[in-house]
């Protein structure tokens, strides 16, 4: 496997400056300099809406069987103005953010953008303090610091008892699904009409601004909130395109699970994919038991040009990829890269998934890891 051929995508040279230091240990440096980054998030969207309106930007299903529904660039600017628009005239601000509270979703990923371009922080939030918690003690204390002016949940349904059992100050509880009495509807937001108050907003949003606060998982006390601005993922993005240039080649598309509350999912992979123009498949399976099967029956339908996953991801996926060589064919038919992060892969998952790609293609995939 040693000798079988490797397809590199086009990656910044492989350099370090080093400098030794007195009385022993040295500091690293990539000898690149930093280019110049996007004011804010909304940059990226702008950019695309107006260079390819008509490319898919986000799509989601909520059952295998069913039909992908599809979100353009150029829709997904429309319905964030307008989405901004009735945040505007809420007087919703850095005091008083936008709370979400479920999972991935096309309106989670709009709420997210509508909230930054009108200048206030989004708080995606584990939905699992939702679902899987009986008093709901680490939603109540988020909700407490972060003092929302306005929380989202895509479905009344799962989030409904999380919705009726916390105290959220009695602030505008926003439902994309299923809602009742005393909810507004996702798509009653976005039918806003947009006004010039909505660029107003935008032309005080700049890098300093805070874009979203979110928060560590809360495996030492509770959790922890930490501050976001758009200086910090735009100036990311920047040195991932200086590092991946084949970025810039042919827009990213990934179909990914990971979550939008947690800086790998919601700030390396979604913004990414904005970032550069490409096309964010939600995932809705997940690597655990009963659920795995949803993201092969994804991974079908969308050959990835990135996949990103965690090892125990890695570990569950790999079994269907070895028994079906039509999956295992169209998943590495496109693929410049994988990357894992969040603890080691061991060195017998990353053989087989080499042994995999050269079975479907004759030649190894360019794999690289984040930090953990």
């Amino acid at each position: 496997m040693a000798d079988a051929p490797i397809k590199l995508p086009t990656l910044a040279p492989a350099e370090v400056e080093i400098e030794n230091l007195d009385g022993g240990g040295m500091v690293l440096r990539s000898p690149q300099k930093l280019g110049a980054y996007a004011n804010s998030v909304l940059d990226y969207l702008h950019r695309w809406a107006a260079e390819k309106p008509d490319g898919i930007y986000l799509a989601d299903r909520l059952d295998p069987a069913d039909a992908w529904t599809t979100l353009t660039y150029g829709d997904a600017l429309t319905k964030v103005r307008s989405l901004a628009q009735s945040f505007v005239d809420r007087g919703l601000s850095t005091e008083n953010p936008v709370m979400i509270i479920s999972d991935n979703s096309i309106e989670n990923g709009l709420i997210q953008l509508a909230a930054m371009y009108a200048g206030v922080p989004a708080v995606p939030v584990s939905p699992a303090y939702s679902l899987m918690s009986e008093d709901f003690g680490k939603l109540k204390y988020i909700a407490e610091l972060v003092t929302p002016g306005l929380v989202f949940a895509e479905d009344g349904g799962p989030f409904g008892k999380a919705l009726a059992g916390v105290d959220f100050g009695g602030v505008e509880k926003v439902l994309a699904r299923n809602g009742g009495d005393g909810t507004t509807g996702f798509d009653d937001l976005a039918a806003t009409t947009a006004t010039e108050a909505v660029d107003a907003a935008l032309a005080k949003v700049g890098p300093d601004t805070i874009a979203k606060f979110l928060f560590t998982s809360g495996s030492t006390g509770q959790p922890k909130g930490v501050i976001n601005t758009h200086r910090m993922i735009c100036s990311n993005q920047q040195a991932l395109l200086q590092l991946w240039p084949f970025l810039a080649e042919h827009p990213p598309v990934i179909c990914d699970w990971l979550p939008w509350n947690h800086t790998y999912g919601g700030n390396h992979n979604f913004t990414l994919i904005l970032a550069n123009g490409g096309s964010l498949y939600i995932d809705r399976g997940k690597p655990a038991p009963g659920i795995i099967e949803r993201s092969i029956a994804n991974y079908r339908d969308v050959p990835q040009t990135i996949y990103f996953n965690v090892p125990r991801g890695f570990d569950m996926v790999i079994p269907y990829l070895e028994a079906d060589a039509a999956l295992r064919d169209r998943f590495f038919q496109d693929l410049d890269m994988i990357e894992y992060a969040a603890a080691a892969l061991p060195r017998t998952t990353w053989k087989k998934l080499e042994d995999l790609a050269v079975a479907a293609r004759g030649e190894r995939v360019f794999m690289t890891a984040g930090w953990g």
